[in-house]
This record gives structure tokens, C-alpha cells and sequence, in this order.
């Protein structure tokens, strides 16, 4: 047989064998998420689009709504003047009626009793960004963005390449909730890209939300008319639900139900609430920022306390 026939019949096997393991590992993510009893929701767009619309389409994709008695949102959010605005705030299950009615084609919503409300709709537009929707093991988290870091995140974790961001934002969450010796803040540092995030876990009745530093991604917050917090990333949806009471969710920074907001850049730094008025002269809810002045007390962090739950690298 010639040499040309062997590297001929050599590059045949060598591409056969590609396909064949490029098939059993489909097969096998199927199998394991499974057994695992994942659920994830996936809008991608392709990135071959020549031409993807800049503008998001009007209705929202996300929503979360969280009960007063599971969240401490900063006060300065919540405007006095919301009491006497000619648009009052509106309660949690209108306004979760109006999510779902911007978005009648494709969206749905999970109750959780009495606590909380997540909301999520696929993007119908072209767009390079991701829109994700995933549950673990009663965490649940909606994610919009992309990760640029996410593969090398993946091995750093043990995570397999299937992974997508919203299920290694639970995976990483879950981590160090549970026995990571990190804090917070030094985590969310190590994600590259733009991107929100929502995490709530029934488990623990407690909400996680993080904002990339770069201004990409927008997420709104805003307090309903029953003292419950809502966080989306369509204003005009904040607007219409919190009447005066609502804000920019501040970029580079993190929000822990029980332990408040505080900015993952620079986490020995307080924030400092920013008064805002609208155009019609009305105090409305507080803008935030670092307050490059003030420095949050160190404090050592010992045994199991020294991990998620201690929030930021200043506990």
C-alpha cells in the first residue's frame, strides 16, 4: 500500500473518531442533566446575525420580585414622594401580570408561596448577548449577558463544557455557600465580561444579585406598593410598578438580601446614596455609589463562617 493511501485512510479513522466522541459526550450531557434534575432555559442568538439590532425590543425579559420580609433594601430607595405620585406603585401579582402580558408568546413565571415572583422571557431579537434562565436544586437564577472567561471557570470548578453561565452562576453560588473558603466579592471579581444576574434560593429564602462593572448590562430596582423589592432590566416595566421609587441597580456592585449592597470592585468601601429628582422636580429613589472617603473596618475571618455567608472581604 502506498504512503499516500495510509495518511488517506489515517485521516478517515482520525475524523470518524472525532464524530464518535463528539456524539457519546452529547449523550452523555443529556443522561447526567437528567439525573440531575437541572432545569435550564436557553435564548441565544446567533452571532452570525451581520446585523444585530442595538436596540432591545421594549418588553422585559426578566423579573423578580421579592417580598419585604425576605430583603433589606437600602431606604434611600424608597421615595416618600411615591405616596402622592398620580402613578401609585403597584402590587406584586399586577405587576407581575403586566410581565407576562408584554410578553404573552413565550414567557413564564415561578411562584414561590408568599415570598417571591421570577419572571423570564427569551428574546425574540437578534442580539450577541445571552438570555438564560436556569434551577439547581431549588436555586434559581436568570442571567443575562455572556462571560468571556467562562471556559477557563469551568476547569477552574470542575464544571463540564455544557455548562452555561446561569447554571455556573448556581454551581459557583452553591459552592461557596455551602463550603467555599472565599468571600464574595473576590468571586464575582473573577468574572470577565458583561452581565446580571438573579439568584433566588427557596431553599435558604435568600436573594443574590450582581451587576458587571462595564455598564453593558442595565438591571433596575424599585420598591412595590407592598414594601417588596423588584429588580428587572426594563425600566419603563420599574417605572410603571415602583412609581417613584426605583433606580439604576448601581454596576460593579452586589446585592445580599440579608446583607445588603455593597460594590464587589471595592469591597472595603461603603456606599454612599446619591439624592436623584426627576424632570418634574420630585425626589424620586437614591442613586449609589462608592463613597471613596469612608473604609469599611476590617475584621478576620475564622473557620466555617469564612466563606459565602460572610458577604464581602470586610467580614
Amino acid at each position: 500500500m502506498s504512503t499516500s493511501s495510509q495518511l488517506f485512510e489515517f485521516f478517515i479513522s482520525l475524523i470518524l473518531t472525532v464524530l464518535l466522541v463528539h456524539f457519546f459526550e452529547k449523550i452523555y450531557l443529556l443522561l447526567t442533566e437528567e439525573k440531575t434534575g437541572v432545569v435550564t432555559f436557553e435564548a441565544v442568538n446567533s452571532d452570525s446575525d451581520p446585523d444585530p439590532d442595538p436596540d432591545p425590543e421594549p418588553e422585559g425579559k426578566m423579573l423578580g420580585i421579592f417580598k419585604e420580609k425576605l430583603v433589606n433594601p437600602p431606604e434611600e430607595l424608597n421615595s416618600p414622594a411615591s405616596l402622592n405620585a398620580s402613578t401609585k406603585a403597584k402590587h406584586p401579582n399586577d405587576i407581575l401580570k403586566d410581565f407576562m402580558t408584554y410578553n404573552s408568546t413565550n414567557a413564564f413565571s415561578l411562584n414561590f408561596g408568599d415570598a417571591a415572583f421570577l419572571a423570564y422571557a427569551p428574546s425574540n431579537m437578534p442580539s450577541i448577548q445571552h438570555r438564560l434562565f436556569c434551577g439547581i436544586e431549588d436555586i434559581y437564577c436568570v442571567f443575562l449577558g455572556s462571560l468571556n472567561n467562562l471556559s477557563n471557570l469551568l476547569k477552574q470548578y470542575g464544571l463540564s463544557k455544557g455548562t452555561n453561565e446561569a447554571m455556573f452562576i448556581i454551581e459557583a453560588y452553591r459552592t461557596l455557600r455551602d463550603r467555599g473558603p472565599f468571600p464574595a466579592d473576590q468571586v464575582i471579581k473573577e468574572l470577565e465580561g458583561s452581565y446580571g444576574f438573579v439568584i433566588y434560593d427557596n431553599k435558604e429564602r435568600t436573594v443574590f444579585v450582581a451587576l458587571g462593572a462595564n455598564g453593558k448590562i442595565g438591571l433596575f430596582w424599585g420598591i412595590a406598593a407592598d414594601g417588596s423589592i423588584v429588580i428587572s432590566e426594563n425600566l419603563e416595566l420599574i417605572k410603571a410598578s415602583c412609581a417613584k421609587s426605583f433606580a439604576s441597580f448601581p454596576t460593579g456592585c452586589m446585592f445580599h438580601s440579608v446583607h445588603g449592597l455593597m460594590s464587589y470592585e471595592y469591597p472595603t468601601r461603603k456606599m454612599k446614596a446619591m439624592q436623584r429628582v426627576d424632570s418634574e422636580g420630585v425626589m424620586c429613589g437614591a442613586n449609589f455609589k462608592v463613597d471613596s472617603q469612608s473604609k469599611v473596618p476590617m475584621m478576620p475571618r475564622v473557620g466555617s463562617e469564612a466563606n459565602w455567608g460572610t458577604w464581602g472581604s470586610q467580614a
